[in-house]
Parts: C-alpha cells; sequence; structure tokens
C-alpha cells in the first residue's frame, strides 16, 4: 500500500483517480490547488504524486516544483494526454492516458512506491 497524492484541475477526474487507488489498496490525499498541495506535503510523507493530465504545463510545473520542494522523497508520476504529450521531464515516470481513467494507473503507482 503507499500513500498517494492525487492532483489536478477536474474534480471529477481527481476523485475516479482516487477511487480507483483505493480499490487497489492505496491511500490517497487529494489536492486540487497550489495551497492544497503545500498544506498536504507537509503533513503527509507521500510515496507517489499523480499529477493529472488536465493542467497546463505551466500549472503542471508548479505543481512540480512545489512536490519536490516540500516533498522531495517523493515519486512523481505524471500523466498526459497523447494530443499534449509529456511536460515534466524531471518526472519519474509516465502515463498516457485516454479522457477517462487508465486502470493501469494503480499499477504505475505501486511500482513507484515499490522503487522508495
Amino acid at each position: 500500500m503507499a500513500l498517494v497524492l492525487c492532483t489536478g484541475v477536474d474534480t471529477v477526474l481527481i476523485r475516479t483517480r482516487q477511487l480507483v487507488l483505493q480499490k487497489a489498496g492505496h491511500k490517497v490525499v487529494t489536492a486540487i490547488d497550489v495551497s492544497a498541495v503545500i498544506a498536504a506535503c507537509q503533513q503527509n510523507a507521500f510515496d507517489v504524486a499523480v499529477i493529472g493530465q488536465a493542467g497546463s504545463g505551466h500549472i503542471k510545473r508548479q505543481i512540480m516544483a512545489l512536490i519536490r520542494e516540500y516533498c522531495p522523497a517523493t515519486k512523481v508520476l505524471e500523466l498526459y494526454r497523447f494530443s499534449m504529450g509529456r511536460v515534466l521531464e524531471e518526472a519519474d515516470a509516465w502515463l498516457e492516458v485516454p479522457v477517462d481513467v487508465p486502470q493501469e494507473l494503480a499499477e504505475h503507482v505501486s511500482a513507484l512506491a515499490a522503487q522508495a
């Protein structure tokens, strides 16, 4: 079981990711804005942070910088759409996703958490 931070701009996608990861046995904390990411990192030692595919490149880079500053040991998984491509070259892993949430998300999170 991993402690996972799920971030993004779409509350429906975040909630769906949370349910998928919880069903796989992970504990999930969600954050939809900068202050919530900082607060979550100050209160938890996350194994993995998932940065959602719906945010702009600027927002994704900002969230990544906060995670690296406040949760430096946390592995980062960037979700991205094929049409946009990867934004976070310094992430630990990437997962191309369709419009809905991929079922393989939980497997990627588990694999990253095992690397810690």
